[in-house]
């Protein structure tokens, strides 16, 4: 039996499995404990299995006390943004994100919308553990509540971004190609762009929950988007993931942006609308990418980073009122909207950027900051991974250094990110400069006097 993995978002396994009713009832109910009886928000995110967990999930909740505001299938986005403009004590939605058809899981969310810290998940966990039920009687079971609306309100909270250029969109009619992988996304985001007055061609958009493809929305798993764009003469190509958390770009010739650039485009539709000598704030974590803080640069704003995560992204962007904010694997943040990723949020904010470019989708992502990521992992068996990341410290120590999540390395030329997996035996080094030789020498030089001259990649 694969293990059920835990981690600072929620729970996930393999279907039938690690993610059986034996594993998901006691989490249910001990979160529907720690939010104190609800009431509590539920959708998922279209997998065919989907339903059959949210269906066992709200049978819990309602058998311990709860009440259930039951989104169906929608994006994580949107029961984050419905959990924090509710009334709610809390939301779950249930989804495995960007990972095959086999797996599910259930992510955790606080009142506010978003995900539970490391600390919440140790209490809730704690919970699961010790068997905790919350006992009710008949007469004090949870009650169900079907939302129909919550995609619209969804949309409606996007389409009210206040400096958002409605006009100067609906004006280019750009004709946009949308690959939601058959998944939550598949009704949202077309509508969405649609709204704003694109043509939209749909790829994947079917809402069975049958992925055509690997759901993660990297480029050699996005070649039919590629096709359509060019065979429809599409102006920009869209992919999200299962639960619409990611987007990912496509020029108008059919090539991919490079999924660190979503972040990259969003800070600079917002940064640019500001204009220069702003004092605004970006946040980002420690593996995105440099042009980031190209792009603020332009405009006076600095760039604070975090460590790996949705929810430390968005604590740091709470600390210090960060204006946007995202990740590089294709997570856009804008907090006015609601605390967490959001690709409608960053379908939005692309389509404004694009509207006051002017020009194509090629000739924006041509003057955005050009930079390479590579990323490499080394296994740590028999390793203890502090003493290898106390090395890369130690030897580096001239460099401008990052702690808080293993070890960021800043060059002149680029940047070396070393940081151990909690769920394998290995450890990521991920690099940075402007080319993939560059990119691999350094990453080469760092791991070399981290683990060893003679220590080779996986």
């Amino acid at each position: 039996m694969k293990q059920l993995i835990r981690s600072i978002s929620g729970i996930r396994g393999v279907v039938g499995a690690s993610l059986i009713p034996e594993t998901v009832i006691p989490h249910a109910s001990a979160f529907a404990k720690w939010c104190d009886g609800g009431p509590i928000v539920l959708g998922y995110d279209g997998r065919p299995h989907g339903r059959l967990f949210a269906d066992l999930v709200r049978a819990t909740l309602q058998s311990s006390g709860a009440d259930v505001l039951d989104l169906g299938m929608v994006p994580t986005p949107t029961v984050q943004l419905h959990t924090e403009h509710s009334a709610a004590r809390g939301g779950i939605a249930i989804t495995a994100s960007h990972n095959p058809a086999e797996w599910n899981g259930l992510k955790f969310l606080t009142a506010e919308g978003v995900f539970l810290d490391a600390e919440q998940n140790a209490k809730l966990f704690a919970l699961a553990d010790a068997g905790t039920r919350c006992e009710t009687s008949w007469e004090e079971l949870g009650r169900a509540e079907a939302v129909g609306d919550a995609i619209e309100a969804h949309i409606q909270r996007v389409l009210d971004i206040p400096f958002l250029d409605l006009p100067a969109i609906r004006a280019r009619k750009l004709r946009v190609a949308v690959d939601a992988v058959n998944a939550s996304g598949s009704v949202a985001v077309p509508m969405l762009l649609e709204r704003m007055g694109c043509e939209v061609i749909r790829v994947a958009c079917d809402g069975s929950g049958v992925f055509p493809h690997t759901p993660e929305p990297i480029p050699e798993n996005l070649v039919s988007l590629g096709e359509a764009v060019r065979s429809h003469g599409a102006d920009l190509g869209i992919a999200v993931d299962p639960d619409a958390d990611r987007i990912v770009l496509f020029n108008e010739l059919g090539q991919p942006f490079g999924e660190e650039y979503s972040i990259t485009t969003a800070a600079y539709a917002v940064l640019s609308t500001l204009g220069e000598g702003t004092d605004a704030r970006v946040a980002v974590n420690l593996s995105t990418t440099r042009a980031v803080d190209d792009v603020a640069g332009m405009f006076g704003a600095e760039v604070l980073r975090s460590p790996v995560g949705e929810i430390n992204v968005v604590k740091r962007m709470k600390e210090h009122d960060a204006i946007v904010g995202g990740e590089g694997s294709g997570g856009v943040i804008l907090p006015s909207v609601h605390a967490g990723r959001d690709s409608l949020v960053g379908a939005a904010l692309v389509l404004h950027a694009l509207a006051r470019h002017g020009d194509t989708a090629s000739s924006f992502r041509g003057m955005l900051p050009d930079y390479v990521i590579r990323k490499f992992r080394y296994s740590t068996e028999g390793l203890d991974t502090s003493t290898v990341l106390a090395r890369a410290a130690e030897r580096f120590s001239g460099e401008r250094l990052n702690t808080e999540d293993g070890v960021r390395i800043d060059f002149q030329e680029g940047w070396v990110h070393l940081r151990s997996s909690n769920t394998e035996p290995i450890m990521r080094v991920i690099a940075e400069a402007k080319d993939a030789d560059a990119a691999g020498r350094l990453a080469a030089q760092v791991a070399a006097e981290a683990f060893g001259a003679d220590t080779q990649a996986l």
